[in-house]
């Protein structure tokens, strides 16, 4: 999978999770947790459709990697 096609898998999913993150806050620096204000349950939620959408599994340890919107792109593109 390419860097767009991860980004538009990473927004879609964003966009179900919380419907309410505006696409331009959505930079590759925007922390899920503080900045786009996903709780705990939203953050599961969101990798449970990434790998329902992309088939990219995420284990627990690897969390810290995508905990911005630009890691979360770059470990689905590497992992797609």
């Amino acid at each position: 999978m390419n860097q767009q096609d991860a980004r538009a898998a990473v927004q879609a999913a964003i966009g179900q999770v919380a419907p309410d993150v505006e696409p331009g806050d959505l930079v590759d620096g925007a922390r899920l947790r503080q900045d786009l204000e996903l709780d705990s349950l939203d953050f599961l939620r969101l990798v449970e459709s990434i790998a329902g959408s992309t088939g990219v599994d995420i284990p627990e340890q690897d969390y810290p990697t995508v905990a911005t919107v630009g890691g979360l792109v770059e470990y689905v593109a590497a992992h797609a």
